[in-house]
């Protein structure tokens, strides 16, 4: 009996890219020796995220995910509760597509990107659990994540910028929204614990990161090793634009930034974050509105596995499987 592969894809994303390589890259599939069939996300809310869900009770054996970041982060979450987990593949088709940079994969060309499950290879990635807990009744969700979850002024960057800019523009979309932004920064105070200690204090931004590749940059947590079930935890405690500029100038240029006395750089298996007045403060998670603080993240350690070419992969990795 062959293996079975569902493609679940966003007709939207990226100019409409996937759809006009559909039968090139089912083609690339069937002749790995998958089964394979599609799902056309639709606007009813998380669609992708019950597909995926929904094929993996079914038993399918790969989940390949086909748009920009909020579709594998759709997939992840509705794979990430499952006994008995599918692999997954990812072909990019968004804006920034951090994932598919760290793992790999092709970003310019998506019937090559799907040409490496012929490399038989594979990575157990960790991914992050975040849980949510309501200020006025208590009540906790949970949400995961593949990439990122980030809090704080310049959270909104991402999810704030129209669908259709990102199509037409990419990543100038993002550059004239962080333009806007820049006259707004302000520190916020937050109460931060992490395995080796706390903050207490004002941060700009704080990133809880899986892999070195956030907002297109492959240098935010240079040192990272996928899969070893740790953050990288970065607290970015400066809201003064012209040390903003120079962590921002390090950071391109060759990723010192980390040894910034402006910032926390460090390693942990868990963090909890609070805010210390009534301010609303969300959470990006993956490039989209994922909830508002406060939060816990903890780290599932190898919990899905991916295909990628673990030979172009920007990062070191804990555990490869074949």
């Amino acid at each position: 009996m062959r293996p079975r592969a569902r493609l679940i894809y966003n007709p939207t994303s990226g100019r409409e890219v996937v759809v006009k390589n559909l039968p090139d890259i089912l083609h690339v599939y069937e002749e790995a020796g998958y089964e394979t069939s599609t799902f056309r996300t639709t606007p009813e809310p998380l669609s992708a995220m019950h597909e995926a869900q929904r094929c993996g009770e079914d038993g399918f054996d790969l989940i390949i995910a086909a748009g920009g970041d909020g579709t594998v982060n759709e997939v992840i979450n509705g794979l990430v509760k499952l006994p008995k987990r599918p692999k997954v593949a990812v072909l990019p088709a968004g804006t920034t597509n951090d994932y598919a940079r760290a793992l790999g994969v092709n970003r310019n060309d998506l019937v090559e990107a799907a040409r490496i499950i012929d490399l038989n290879r594979t990575v157990l990635m960790d991914i992050g659990k975040i849980n949510l807990r309501d200020r006025d009744t208590s009540e906790v969700r949970q949400t995961y994540f593949a990439n990122i979850g980030a809090v704080g002024s310049l959270t909104e960057l991402t999810y704030d910028v129209p669908s259709q800019l990102k199509t037409m523009f990419g990543p100038l979309a993002y550059f004239a929204k962080g333009v806007e932004l820049l006259p707004k920064l302000g520190g916020v105070p937050l109460h931060i614990n992490y395995d080796q200690g706390e903050y207490h204090g004002n941060a700009t931004i704080v990133f809880v990161s899986l892999t070195n590749s956030v907002g297109g940059f492959e240098k935010i947590a240079p040192d990272t090793i996928m899969g070893d079930g740790m953050f990288t935890l970065i607290v970015v405690k400066t809201s003064n634009m012209n040390e903003l500029i120079r962590l921002s100038r390090r950071l391109i240029k060759n990723g010192d930034h980390i040894e910034s006395d402006q910032l926390i750089y460090t390693k942990t298996k868990q963090v909890s974050i609070q805010v210390d007045n009534d301010e609303e403060l969300l959470i990006n998670v993956d490039g989209e509105l994922g909830g508002k603080a406060p939060a816990t993240f903890d780290n599932l350690k190898q919990h899905l596995e991916f295909v990628a070419d673990i030979d172009r992969m920007v990062s070191d990795i804990n555990d490869v499987s074949d």
